[in-house]
């Protein structure tokens, strides 16, 4: 018969991918399982009082306690599964194996690689990806890499000859030609190293490479290949608000592992700390701070899912209230659109940074999520007002991956900062030519990258802009010329 305490804890259960947990009176984990709807799946076991499997009904008898862990799809939550049977080896489970009917993409271990879809990883040397749950997820991520970073098709050895002459696929602009020695092993390893950033969700520094490129190609005056780049860039972030279901890492290096593991046992914490969130603030003298907060899955580092946030209702220097403004507002938006929270949270400082972070946090009733602090120079981990801080050696893994969150989130937040200044500075400068206003102003900048590269443009080239007409566009290139122009400007 199942207790009061389980029927709310099912209840309350997301119906969202992840794993869960199950324990006995002893607090030993019994089972561990996935589930692509965490509420559905663990209800399952309680709609029926009779099993035809005298194993499932033992393990429901014994089930005392649940605990889940929410994933961003369910080939992440395949990973954590079988991370957590090898760790606990619970007594219900059948040895777990990687289901091939799952796919991996392939990148084959060539001096000019190709795209491979696979349901077999072999020891080839060749470079692994996935597993992905759905083929329709792999189409779409395999239709940006054709259209915006192809690799070669063709399963021949290349050999590259100048006297060769390349195939259609090159004319299309589908493949770089390396068997006519039309580019280098470089430039070819250039190209698959972006498809690697693409399939493992590494956007933020995917769009980077690439908005370095535009803008090397608008100082050229190459505004073809600028506006390649540019659709790329607009393909990318498409594909990864899409949330692809590839998986995490499968491996883990043995001193994050351990690290994860101490970290579980150091804060009594229910459940390993496979996501942890980092939080840190920015300003200068008072004015335009900005507060960020970093993501580690499995130790390491996700920028596709790092957020910042400038804060509004803070005057002045006031870390404390701009920390629990920043982690209100970050907690209250995953709430809303019933997205997976850490399992640890993070912040850099001390004491009060702590106090005001777990205010936010009790205001959103997430108190259960445990947060701590990690102070600079003596490195102490703040966790409990009525307990002193902890101490540990520099070289233990626990400190070394807090650490390396903290300073994550210490770098980005000054990141944040100086591009949120850098933004309001060059836009200023554009809304100073009569006629260019804020939007104006933002689309001259996502059209261009930059006011250096505005400034050289000529009229026909700022009239390309959606907007802009021919008195604007003269305006503008006069502004940068340093005439005084009085035209009248378009309304």
């Amino acid at each position: 018969m199942i207790n009061q305490k389980l029927k709310n804890t099912i209840r309350n259960l997301p119906l969202r991918p992840g794993v869960y947990i199950m324990r006995d009176e002893e607090g030993k984990v019994i089972y561990v399982g996935k589930a692509k709807s965490l509420r559905k799946r663990v209800s399952s076991y309680f709609r029926h009082e009779g099993f035809a499997s005298p194993r499932l009904r033992k393990l429901v008898e014994s089930i005392a306690d649940i605990s889940v862990i929410r994933t961003e799809t369910e080939a992440e939550a395949l990973i954590v599964e079988s991370r957590l049977i090898k760790k606990y080896k619970p007594f219900f489970n059948i040895d777990l194996k990687m289901n091939e009917r799952y796919p991996y993409i392939k990148i084959t271990d060539d001096a000019f690689p190709r795209l491979v879809i696979t349901r077999h990883k072999d020891d080839d040397g060749a470079t692994y990806l996935g597993p992905f749950i759905s083929a329709k997820d792999v189409r779409a991520l395999l239709r940006v890499a054709e259209r915006y970073f192809p690799l070669r098709s063709c399963k021949a050895e290349v050999k590259p000859d100048k006297k060769k002459r390349p195939c259609l696929n090159y004319s299309l602009g589908r493949c770089l030609a390396p068997c006519a020695a039309l580019c280098s092993e470089t430039e070819y390893r250039e190209r698959v190293d972006d498809v690697i950033l693409l399939l493992t969700g590494q956007s933020s520094e995917l769009v980077e490479r690439i908005r370095k490129r535009m803008e090397e190609a608008a100082h050229s005056l190459d505004f073809e290949k600028a506006a390649r780049h540019r659709d790329a860039i607009s393909a990318i972030w498409r594909l990864s608000r899409q949330r692809i279901s590839s998986s995490l890492r499968e491996d883990i290096d043995s001193e994050t592992w351990e690290a994860l593991n101490k970290l579980q046992c150091l804060l009594h914490m229910d459940t390993l700390p496979w996501r942890i969130d980092g939080f840190d603030i920015s300003h200068m003298a008072g004015h335009e701070t900005y507060g960020v907060v970093v993501v580690f899955e499995q130790g390491v580092s996700n920028p596709s899912l790092y957020r910042r946030f400038k804060v509004r209702t803070v005057e002045g220097i006031d870390d404390f209230r701009s920390i629990e403004e920043v982690v209100k507002r970050r907690y209250s938006k995953m709430l809303e659109n019933n997205e997976p929270l850490p399992q640890l949270i993070l912040i850099d400082g001390g004491p009060i940074q702590l106090e005001f972070a777990k205010k936010a946090l009790s205001e959103l009733k997430m108190e259960k999520i445990p947060a701590i602090s990690l102070a600079k120079r003596e490195e102490l981990i703040y966790h409990n007002e009525k307990e002193p801080p902890i101490r540990l050696d520099w070289t233990d893994p626990v400190l070394r991956l807090l650490q390396r969150v903290r300073d994550e989130s210490h770098r980005f937040a000054i990141k944040s900062h100086r591009r949120g200044r850098g933004m309001v500075l060059t836009r200023s400068v554009l809304e100073e030519i009569p006629g260019v206003g804020k939007h104006m102003a933002a689309s001259l900048l996502s059209s261009f990258g930059s006011v250096k590269k505005i400034a050289v443009l000529t009229p026909e080239e700022l009239m390309q802009v959606k907007g802009i007409g021919p008195v604007l566009a003269k305006n503008i290139a006069a502004f940068f010329r340093g005439e005084d122009n009085e035209s009248e400007t378009e309304a």
